[in-house]
């Protein structure tokens, strides 16, 4: 059970694949829908195929998941359930990828993924005052020529996608493939990001780094393998959006005891933690936050502190930044006059 000041911390999350946060049940709703078997007969038979043993045998499952995805309110209904679940758990900002090339390979056209995404943003907003940008990430397993016809599709969409990412099979296939990709993205105004050092070596965080000038890391557990790169890291303050159950999930980590987040925030790396792909690896941000909590004895100033990070990393204007971590040390404020008054009197 998530404890309270877990559950009442303002918080941001920057790593969540809205595709990945597709629930069983709305699976089943969609297929029935539009029209698609699934390969499994119920919502339980779907729970029990979620047994990974490293990010290709997700993917698998996940693309597939993918498949009940057809029309513009398939994609609002996707994504205004995260939204409903953000809200309960007090995200007030948030960051999210989208694959467009899972759904446009298949024949569903680009506009139709981002129309019904960035509705159902625009009704997040007014109902639930959750901000939120959209990252489009291209699939590295694919070839660059894909990449940058997926890029031309984003054109008449700009205005509503905040950063081009990277993501799908790490293992050979490293970021500098991608180069001239972002280097055109970057040029067009969007802001890079990459997931590198995942399953991949630190070399790959390296290559992001420097060679697509990503602004972010989704991930970088790896980097911990190269003291300079920590350094650097450090140095310029690069965040990791690091995504704890699903490092486990994966096996990246073989438990969450293992895990090296508390180390990194230790180190002084600006690292926070986020989701991923929730409905396949067991947990929402809050989730995250409780079992990283629990397994590694972090303590209620590691969870601001983290938090702190993630607004930090947040690709929003300072002054919307300082009134969120305003409201952050407000409720830190808060959270110390409770205890200050609920402690016994010597």
């Amino acid at each position: 059970m998530v404890d309270e000041f877990i559950h009442r911390i303002p918080k941001a999350e920057l790593h969540i694949h809205i595709e990945g946060s597709l629930e069983p049940e709305l699976m089943f709703k969609l297929a029935n829908k539009n029209r698609i078997i699934l390969p499994y007969s119920t919502v339980e038979a779907v729970r029990k195929a979620y047994k990974f043993t490293n990010l290709q045998s997700f993917l698998d499952i996940y693309y597939q998941g993918a498949s009940v995805l057809i029309d513009e309110q398939d994609f609002y209904d996707l994504a205004w359930a995260y939204f409903e679940k953000a809200s309960n758990q007090n995200i007030r900002h948030t960051e999210i990828f989208f694959d467009p090339q899972t759904h446009t390979n298949r024949g569903i056209a680009f506009g139709t993924v981002v129309n019904g995404l960035h509705r159902a943003q625009e009704d997040a907003r007014h109902k639930f005052n959750i901000s939120s940008g959209l990252i489009l990430c291209f699939l590295r397993h694919l070839d660059t020529d894909s990449a940058f016809k997926t890029l031309e599709e984003a054109r008449p969409y700009k205005p509503w996608i905040l950063g081009v990412g990277l993501d799908s099979s790490e293992l050979g296939n490293p970021p500098l493939k991608f180069k001239q990709v972002f280097e055109q993205a970057i040029a067009s105004g969007y802001l890079p990001v990459a997931h590198a050092g995942e399953e991949g070596p630190a070399e790959y965080v390296w290559q992001a780094v420097e060679g697509l000038h990503a602004r972010r890391i989704d991930h970088g557990v790896h980097s911990t393998e190269d003291p300079r790169l920590v350094e650097r890291l450090v140095q310029e303050q690069i965040p990791l959006t690091v995504c704890p159950l699903s490092n486990v999930k994966l096996r990246v980590f073989n438990t969450l005891a293992d895990h090296n987040l508390k180390k990194m925030l230790d180190r002084g790396l600006c690292v926070t933690v986020n989701s991923d792909d929730p409905a396949y690896f067991g947990g929402y941000l809050e989730d995250n936050l409780q079992a990283a909590r629990d397994a590694l004895e972090l303590k209620e100033e590691d969870i601001y502190r983290l938090m702190k990070n993630s607004f930090q990393a947040a690709f929003i204007d300072q002054e919307k930044k300082s009134r969120l971590i305003e409201e952050l040390d407000n409720f830190m404020w808060e959270s110390a006059s409770r205890l200050d008054k609920m402690a016994p009197l010597k």
